[in-house]
């Protein structure tokens, strides 16, 4: 009974309003004291207006009619901008407006800037400026196809370990502003590993829940999806991701459901073959067409399994870190482990001397040598004074490097350095 009355008052509600605004205006002649022969005049003098109000009166009821009769329509085509006397739904929710440039930002990395891309891996990765060019370059190519039906790209990331191959992949990840899923090979070696990226069948432990990489990529499908040393991984993984890369898409063994690749780029790093590509890499600087083909061929007899190299994208040869670079690495190390402890840095406070030590270090251990042997390498030579020194107060220090092992000395300008740092 109540529903039924309800949208008869809603279509009677011009006519109340009128109702009430007729028993307004007597009241307030009431109030007034006015008599009937003023109010009478009063009337006569609006005469001029009736018809305006009336017309105007009648356009707005038919407007609102016309609305209404029109509401049910509008639900089902979804979302409408309304400007005016009615608030858009998103402005009166959430921030319209960053939604706006969320999906405008969306529509524009279809077509990236490949110049300001690869200048912002450059200045991040050390070293590698050949590749961090031509990956921004083949980032941009890719993404601005419109039907592709796989992976943005598939890339194979080769050469010595520490040479920032890991780092370069998050870095992408980063600057694109796209989610990272990241993945060590190393424990994928059993035959059983798949269900952990690709969930567990019906019946089996674990298969309540999806797999991390069907699971990563069903909520985030735009991810960076880096596959750390790929070459660690059991064949009956690498069968797995045939399908991501062939098809478009993985599919949830709990489920059965397919969840698409398509908007997802595949970063995998490898250290297989590290002196054979070496030597290609110094070789070749000049030919990167010849340098690919024939690190596909060193990656293939050093055992790289062949349905995954043929299936990538592009391979990157990454070359080994000398002099300057490995000394430019080496000082980004020791700032970041200084400012795990609550330090900074003075300006000029890494001595020369104890830069050059941690690279004759390096240098020792051949070209096996990875970025944990260098962080290793600093931690064991600067960890000590930093406690000493954060135990002494300091904000700010410098090290130097002498025949009783590396010092951390307060610096005395601290509070200045610190308000430029702030700045």
């Amino acid at each position: 009974m109540l529903k039924s009355i309800v949208p008869m008052l809603n279509r009677a509600m011009p006519l109340m309003m009128a109702a009430f605004l007729i028993l307004a205006v007597i009241q307030v002649a009431v109030m007034l004291h006015l008599s009937l022969d003023g109010l009478w005049r009063a009337i006569d003098w609006m005469r001029p207006a009736y018809l305006p109000l009336a017309g105007t009166g009648a356009a707005l009821t038919a407007l609102g009619l016309a609305y209404e009769t029109s509401a049910e329509k509008l639900a089902r085509r979804g979302l409408r901008r309304r400007k005016g006397l009615i608030m858009d739904v998103l402005s009166r929710l959430t921030n319209r407006g960053a939604l706006e440039e969320l999906m405008a930002r969306e529509q524009r990395e279809t077509v990236i800037d490949a110049e300001e891309l690869a200048a912002s891996l450059r200045a991040r990765v050390i070293g590698q400026d050949r590749v961090c060019e031509d990956i921004a370059q083949q980032l941009r190519r890719r993404l601005a196809l419109q039907v592709r039906g796989k992976p943005v790209g598939i890339f194979l990331l080769a050469g010595p370990p520490g040479t920032g191959k890991t780092y370069l992949a998050k870095q992408i990840a980063k600057q694109m502003e796209r989610p990272l899923l990241h993945f060590d090979m190393t424990q994928m070696s059993s035959p059983h590993a798949a269900t952990q990226l690709f969930g567990s069948p019906k019946g089996y432990v674990g298969s309540d829940t999806f797999g991390k990489l069907t699971g990563g990529l069903k909520d985030q499908p735009d991810a960076v999806v880096l596959l750390d040393e790929i070459e660690k991984a059991h064949p009956d993984v690498f069968k797995k991701f045939l399908t991501a890369w062939n098809d478009g898409h993985v599919t949830e063994a709990s489920t059965g459901e397919q969840v698409s690749t398509t908007r997802a780029i595949f970063m995998l790093t490898s250290n297989i073959a590290t002196d054979a590509l070496t030597e290609i890499a110094d070789r070749l600087e000049n030919e990167p067409d010849k340098m690919r083909a024939e690190s596909v061929e060193a990656l293939k007899r050093a055992g790289f399994a062949p349905e995954v190299l043929n299936r990538l994208d592009r391979i990157f040869v990454f070359r080994a870190l000398r002099g300057l670079d490995l000394a430019r690495v080496a000082a980004l190390e020791i700032e970041a482990m200084i400012e795990s402890y609550g330090l900074h840095v003075e300006t000029g406070g890494i001595d020369a001397a104890l830069l050059f030590q941690v690279m004759v270090k390096q240098k020792n251990l051949g070209s096996g040598a990875s970025a944990r042997d260098l962080v290793r390498s600093i931690e064991d030579m600067v960890s000590e004074s930093l406690i000493v020194a954060r135990q002494q107060g300091a904000k700010m220090v410098r090290l130097s490097a002498g025949d009783d092992g590396v010092r951390a000395e307060i610096s005395k300008d601290a509070d200045v350095q610190l308000g430029r740092l702030s700045h």
